[in-house]
């Protein structure tokens, strides 16, 4: 039985690549680049017909944790459980989505952009959030206020980070991980661009390390 929490899921791993693929024919050789950059974990967000499938190949590939993104629904949840998912990334907090979770006995990492959201997430017992949509939201000094009040909470900020910004989230003592797509952005994945998306990876987990 896996963990159902985060921490434990993503197994110490400082980068959530976040990826929405276009294509259902992606999802194998996107997960040779990603494990051969050195991601131990990767997000494939449900904003496209075919994210079902290939969540299931790169769940499939065994190098990479797997989690769906983008889950706004029980029912989407409970899809993305059963084509592989190990864990559950929502933009913000919903209690139905939260339950079905853990009813499957998967982590789930919520969206919040406020301290009200917070505290719903902590009534709910959860200690693991997603600051998004970080950088608009102010980055590092809104996550900081944020943090300050709730010591235990641990934050994995996503939403307009790129490899310039990453460290500055990361030496925040709160952060457990960055999550970003710039490893694999929508133009590389467009054009299929494995050798580039394997050195940004590898590029980017290099700099994640303390």
């Amino acid at each position: 039985m896996i963990s159902t929490d985060p921490a434990a899921v993503l197994a110490g791993a400082r980068l959530l690549p976040v990826l929405t693929v276009p294509s259902t024919q992606a999802g194998g050789p996107l997960a040779d680049a990603l494990a051969a950059g050195g991601a131990r974990c990767a997000e494939v967000t449900l904003r496209t017909p075919g994210a079902e499938r290939v969540l299931r190949e790169m769940a499939a590939h065994g190098g990479l944790i797997v989690g769906a993104g983008t889950v706004l629904t029980p029912e989407q949840a409970e899809r993305a459980v059963a084509a592989g998912a190990r864990f559950v990334v929502s933009p913000g907090f919903d209690e139905e989505v939260v339950a079905k979770c853990r009813e499957l006995g998967v982590p789930v990492v919520p969206g919040v952009a406020t301290a009200t959201e917070l505290m719903r997430a902590l009534r709910a017992g959860l200690h693991t959030v997603k600051l998004f949509p970080a950088e608009p939201l102010g980055g590092p000094r809104t996550l900081r206020a944020l943090a300050a009040p709730f010591p235990g909470v641990r934050f994995v900020p996503t939403g307009g980070i790129d490899a310039s910004r990453m460290a500055a989230y990361l030496a925040e003592p709160a952060v457990l991980a960055v999550g970003g797509s710039w490893m694999a952005a929508p133009a590389l994945l467009e054009r299929g661009d494995h050798d580039e998306i394997r050195r940004l990876t590898a590029d980017a987990v290099d700099r994640s390390m303390p």
